[in-house]
Parts: structure tokens; sequence; C-alpha cells
């Protein structure tokens, strides 16, 4: 039975927990990114192993060469963002006069063109709109996001050496006991598997909705295309709100872009169906043991680490919880917890 003292504690350490999680976001979330990085690169490298020609080098190699390019994808990225915001810059006042036309466009339809509370108004919103002051400290924070992205290549190179000698660490720690030590390299490695299952299986889903949102937005002539299917491909990370936000900015664009409802309500319609087919058909396929978490732990993962990290917390919220769910699933003594958080008690 569970004590007043007990309970008293749990909570106290929960609070703990938090507290250290919070104040220790600059160290500890380049080192979840890179943990998570690195179980998607090591599944990565066994899928290539599979692969005719890259199959028959040998493993170190193979993970060297993941690594690389893992690197450079990174660089390329970051280095696209930032050129992509100063390019923003450059376009802005050209937006924002096709907004206005716009709004002027639909006042002159209900007849409010003619009405001095529409110059009142006009002046209170377009008139103050000034975005440009905002680019500069966007793009100084996008600077500060490569030093992170530096500590998360740093960290997925060592912890990728240090999983290698993981296996001999393992067995001078549980020297004479060869029942306790295949049990546990056993349990280690169905842990790693599902998890990096996941997370593999998870990325190439969002890959492949980018890809499809970039091309949907490149038939419509959609202004930094790539950077929009880029960050929808990151959202998708985030249930439920991810994708509604990573629809939301394209359209917008468009509508700052082209100044047209009919042009907007088409790309929203376009990138909508995308998302359906990935989430409704494709990703349940891919999938071949899906994690169904329960609505309501999804939405407190998200607050969770939303308030703790920010945006950063709810990209990792998903699959920080979906790993710990799995790890809990592969233990007797969790596996109760594991099912009563799933939403349908498959774990």
């Amino acid at each position: 039975m569970v004590t007043l003292r007990q309970t008293t504690y749990l909570l106290a350490l929960l609070i703990m927990i938090g507290f250290i999680l919070h104040i220790g976001k600059p160290v500890l979330l380049p080192v979840l990114m890179a943990v998570i990085s690195v179980y998607i690169l090591f599944d990565v490298t066994a899928r290539l192993g599979r692969v005719p020609v890259i199959g028959l080098l040998p493993s170190i190699l193979r993970r060297v060469l993941v690594l690389l390019a893992f690197t450079v994808v990174l660089v390329a990225l970051f280095t696209y963002v930032l050129d992509t915001f100063t390019q923003v810059a450059a376009v802005l006042p050209s937006y924002k006069a096709n907004l206005e036309s716009l709004m002027t466009h639909v006042a002159q339809l209900v007849g409010l063109d003619d009405e001095p509370s529409w110059a009142k108004l006009r002046a209170m919103t377009f008139g103050r709109l000034e975005i440009q002051p905002f680019i500069g400290p966007v793009i100084l924070s996008i600077r500060g996001l490569g030093g992170t992205l530096f500590l998360v290549v740093l960290y997925a190179s060592f912890l990728t050496a240090e999983r290698e000698s993981m296996a001999r660490k393992l067995n001078l720690a549980l020297e004479g006991n060869a029942d306790a030590e295949n049990r546990t390299i056993v349990l280690i490695n169905r842990i790693n598997n599902r998890i990096g299952d996941y997370l593999s299986v998870k990325t190439v889903v969002n890959v492949i909705l980018g890809a499809l949102s970039f091309g949907v937005m490149l038939l419509f002539g959609i202004d930094f295309a790539l950077f929009w299917a880029i960050l929808i491909a990151l959202l998708n990370y985030i249930p439920y709100i991810g994708s509604l936000i990573g629809v939301i900015f394209p359209v917008l664009l468009s509508l700052a872009q082209f100044g047209s409802f009919t042009v907007a309500s088409l790309v929203a319609v376009s990138l909508t169906a995308a998302q359906l087919f990935v989430a409704g058909y494709l990703e349940p396929r891919m999938m071949s043991r899906a994690f169904n978490l329960s609505p309501f732990v999804v939405l407190f993962a998200l607050a969770f680490w939303s308030a703790l990290w920010g945006l950063p917390g709810a990209v990792l919220a998903v699959p920080l919880t979906a790993s710990l769910i799995i790890v809990m699933a592969e233990i007797d003594a969790t596996r109760p917890f594991a099912i009563l958080l799933s939403a349908s008690g498959k774990v």
C-alpha cells in the first residue's frame, strides 16, 4: 500500500526532475537530439548492409559514411535556412503590398471602402505592420542553433564510437553471471531495434511528406518551397497540431504572395490531401509495429516538453515518449504502465 510519505517523496522527485530538465536545457537538449540521431543512423547503417554493393563494406566504414552524410545534411540545411531568412527580408515589402491590395478588394466587395472606420482600421493594422525589425533577432537565433547542431554532431560521433564498446563493458560488469549477461544483452538489443525502427520509419515518413509538399508548392510557384517543405517534415513529429501548423504557414504565404483567396484555398486543399495520405494510408503501412500512444499521453507530453524546452521540446515530445514506452514495454516490471499509456493496449 502506498503511504503518504511515499507519495510525497515521489512528487518531490518528479518536481526535482522537472526543475533539472528545465535548467539543464542547454546541456540535455543536444544530448537527447544526438541520442535520437544515433538510433536513426544505426538503423540506416543496418539497412545499408543489405544493399548489394555497399553491404560489402565493413560495418565501421558504413557507420562513418552515414555519420559524414548526416553532418553534411545538417550543415547544408542550416546554411539554407539562414540564407532563406535573409532573402525573406528582401521580399517582405511586396508581400505587404499584396495583402493591402487584397484587403482593399474585400472592403470594396462588402462596401466598406468608403466608410471612415475602414481608413482607421487600415491605419491600425497594415499601417503599423512592420516585420523587418524581427528579421535580425530571428537570424541571430538561427545562428545560435548552429552551435546546438555542432554539439549534436559531436555527441553523435562519440556515442557512435562508444556503442561499439558497450558489449565489452557489459561483459565486464556482469562477469561471472552468464545468464544475467545473456538476458541483458537480448533485452538491450530488442529495445534498441524497436526504438531504431520507430524513429527511422517516422523520419522516412516525414521526409516523404516533405517531398510531396515540396512538389505541391513548386507546382503553385510558392516562394521558398524547399524551406516550407523542410518545416512541414519537421513539424510532422508533433502530432495533431504539427500538421495543422505545417499547412497554415504555406497557405498564408501563398495569400501574401499572390493576393488571391482562390490560390490560397487550392494550396490548402492540396497540402491537406498530402497530410491525409501520409497520416492515414502511408504511415500505418510502413510501421510494422505501431506505437499507439493514448491521446491524453500525447497531449500531456506535448504540454510538458513544450513548457520545458519550447518548440524543440514539442518536436522531441512524441519520439521521447514513444521511446520511453518501448523501454517500459520490454521490462516485465514496467510493462503494465506501458499498456496503460498506450491507446489500444498493444505495445
